[in-house]
């Protein structure tokens, strides 16, 4: 992986987005990519019950344990590597999560524009 493909979406060095749970999807706490990566498991998401719900909803269960993945299930409050067109769904359903802009990688912006993305930005 070379220091390029390492930028967020604000052209700055792609900080981690969780240790604890560890994520992304070389489950390097970073949401690092690459062509493997179909879904582009790009935004650095704070789950909350409402996105949870969804996004098991839609298919992708991330609550619940999956001891054979060595997966302990998200909680509100957690931090994810999401996939882009996933989180942009649920901005078009009105359920999306908080981000972290310093944790989204840039190819995130493939798929969302820059704008809804800080209009998601969490604020702490």
């Amino acid at each position: 992986m070379n220091a390029d493909k390492s930028l967020n979406v604000l052209g700055e060095t792609l900080k981690p987005c969780s240790i604890d749970p560890l994520t992304g999807f070389f489950r390097d706490a970073h949401c690092n990519t690459c062509a493997e990566d179909q879904g582009s498991h790009t935004v650095c998401a704070i789950m909350t019950e409402e996105f949870l719900a969804y996004s098991k909803y839609v298919g992708n269960d991330l609550s619940t344990p999956r001891p054979e993945y060595n997966f302990q299930g998200l909680r509100p409050g957690d931090q994810w590597c999401v996939c882009a067109g996933r989180f942009l769904q649920a901005v078009h359903e009105g359920c999306a999560p908080l981000i972290r802009l310093a944790s989204t990688h840039k190819r995130a912006l493939d798929i969302i524009d820059l704008e809804v993305l800080i209009e998601h930005e969490a604020c702490d």
